[in-house]
């Protein structure tokens, strides 16, 4: 048996709305419930966003406390991820929950192309996001759309700039305009990390069809993956997903296939040097 795979559940994002798979979980009451499902389907990570009633998105660190105190009661262990993203809010706004203080908050650590605006991090609000992040123990978990930002973020680790622990980073691959599914460009990331730094974790997602060739990329070469509806909203072309569960489980079963035990929480906790769950 290879080492355990992280797996972690994307469970909302910021973009997929009802009318685009009535399964993405809106309300906070929802998330709960879908992450639940998620949870005892086999993932161990929960990445967050929280939206509006209108089902736009938000910043709001209410609606997070009470996500929280939601997925603390009834995902217990369970590894709490927030997103500190561009859609729901601007400059300090993005990191306006992590007082809460999740196990884990998502950082891009450089700007890139999106479909139809530029992702903007720039270097000051980086470093802000990141600062925040160690005073609070909050591990990041570096979104990395560019080699550059894997780059970036192995000199922040090097820098003591990220935390204790070891370096965590998603490659990320699919969105338009930004890096696209390329084997030939995710097994150089793979080898960029760990023949710079060994001691690095690293995650795979892909956007839409490219979900499920990302997880096969990753689980395959040992790594952790990532799912879920915030990524992508279909079984396949013809088949929405009827849940996060449902994507959660074509992950495992890769797992199965290449003989990788799905890490629980314990070991997720274990593998990310995040301390265990009260």
């Amino acid at each position: 048996m290879g080492d355990p795979c992280i797996i972690c559940v994307a469970i909302t994002g910021s973009l997929p709305r009802k009318a685009n798979n009535p399964a993405v979980p809106i309300s906070v009451e929802e998330q709960i419930e879908s992450t639940q499902e998620a949870f005892e389907a086999g993932a161990s990570i929960v990445h967050a966003h929280v939206r509006q009633e209108d089902q736009s998105p938000s910043s709001d660190p209410e609606r997070f406390a009470r996500l929280l105190e939601g997925l603390k009661t009834h995902c217990p262990g369970m590894i709490v991820q927030f997103s500190t993203g561009g859609r729901s809010g601007a400059g300090h706004q993005r990191g306006g929950m992590l007082p809460l203080g999740p196990d884990m908050a998502s950082l891009s650590v450089g700007s890139n192309n999106f479909p139809s605006r530029v992702y903007e991090n720039p270097p000051d609000l980086v470093d802000w996001l990141a600062a925040e992040m160690r005073s609070r123990k909050v591990k990041p978990e570096i979104e990395a759309f560019d080699l550059s930002h894997i780059l970036k973020a192995i000199s922040m680790h090097e820098a003591g700039a990220l935390g204790p622990g070891p370096l965590y980073v998603q490659f990320v691959m699919g969105v338009k305009n930004a890096m696209p599914a390329d084997r030939q460009v995710f097994d150089f990331y793979v080898e960029i990390l760990r023949s710079r730094l060994p001691s690095a974790q690293w995650c795979a997602a892909g956007i839409g069809a490219n979900q499920i060739v990302l997880n096969e990329w990753a689980i395959s070469a040992g790594g952790h993956t990532r799912t879920g509806l915030e990524d992508n909203v279909r079984l396949d072309r013809h088949t929405l997903a009827p849940s996060n569960a449902a994507l959660v489980r074509r992950a495992v079963a890769l797992c199965e296939k290449y003989e990788r035990p799905v890490a629980d929480w314990q070991s997720a906790r274990a593998i990310l040097g995040l301390p265990r769950a009260a």
